[in-house]
């Protein structure tokens, strides 16, 4: 589940918790997902690793759905947070790193410029995930969304705000490098 409230996830935890007592439940304060898995969940692992990117802390909550997702599906997550385009040695500095990536999800608000910044520095799938921070004639994520879809660099792009479809996205591709190392 993605955006739970804490009363939300104690009724899921009271719900699954009920004939299962090995399940768990698990919320994440700052992204209000919610992960529950049985008691014999068998996590799956796949030789695949996903970088999720956050241009600043405002884009981290809608980065971390996304990384809960991939993270599920089996997928190896690297969180990069807080390398926005303000100042663009933070991307410079973490760029080695993400290039290690098979995708990367950049999670960008306000002109949402660093979902192309990256995608002309990696040679893996970037999906853009543009985020509803920023004010003013392109608040709301629209500059974002509209900056992504403009793009010159290769890039695929999600709706505003869609952290789920970002991570599942991410998943999928994730799935098929796996895939593809195992043949």
């Amino acid at each position: 589940m993605t955006r739970a409230d804490e009363a939300t996830a104690a009724a899921v935890a009271s719900v699954v918790g009920d004939g299962d007592p090995g399940a768990t439940v698990d919320r994440d304060d700052r992204t209000g997902s919610v992960v529950a898995h049985a008691g014999d969940f068998e996590p799956p692992s796949l030789d695949a690793a996903v970088a999720v990117v956050a241009a600043g802390t405002a884009d981290a909550p809608v980065a971390g759905e996304a990384a809960v997702v991939a993270s599920e599906v089996g997928a190896t997550v690297d969180r990069v947070d807080d390398v926005g385009v303000a100042n663009l040695d933070r991307i410079l500095d973490q760029v080695d790193r993400i290039r290690e990536a098979d995708v990367v999800v950049v999670a960008a608000g306000r002109e949402g410029a660093l979902p192309t910044v990256v995608a002309g520095l990696v040679d893996a799938p970037v999906i853009a995930l543009p985020v509803s921070t920023g004010y003013g004639v392109g608040g709301e994520g629209v500059a974002a969304l509209e900056g992504a879809l403009q793009s010159c660099s290769v890039l695929t792009t999600v709706n505003v705000d869609a952290g789920f479809v970002a991570g599942a996205q991410a998943g999928l591709i994730a799935r098929a490098v796996d895939a593809a190392r195992a043949e």
